[in-house]
């Protein structure tokens, strides 16, 4: 695959079509998808000492995260957020072991003092 290929697939993948979702209808109300979307890639290529054996090598990847919705019902357009339940399990969990760790060096200096 050539390098001019490569490019020309991550920029039908990494597109607006990635980031907002097909419009659907349901209980009268049109919802439009939305997604955080991001990618990377490299490639490179070369040959020997001699300028013999060529060779060249490229990849990408791509990501993507819902971040909510909009909704048109009645005329009105409104955002609702995806909520990341992991996201806040993993926030909670880390508050607690700080708060676990500072209450455990609280109780260590004060028996060292």
């Amino acid at each position: 695959m050539k390098y001019a290929e490569l490019l020309e697939q991550v920029r039908d993948a990494i597109t607006v079509r990635r980031v907002y979702g097909e419009p659907y209808e349901s209980g009268g109300a049109v919802i439009i998808p939305a997604a955080s979307v991001g990618g990377g890639g490299g490639g490179g290529g070369g040959s020997d000492a001699d300028g013999n054996s060529g060779g060249e090598g490229a990849g990408f990847g791509v990501g993507a995260k819902p971040v909510g919705a909009y909704v048109l019902h009645d005329g009105r357009l409104t955002w609702h957020p995806a909520v990341d339940v992991n996201e806040i399990v993993a926030t909670v969990g880390k508050v607690l072991i700080a708060g676990i760790l500072a209450f455990a060096l609280t109780r260590l200096r004060k028996r060292g003092a």
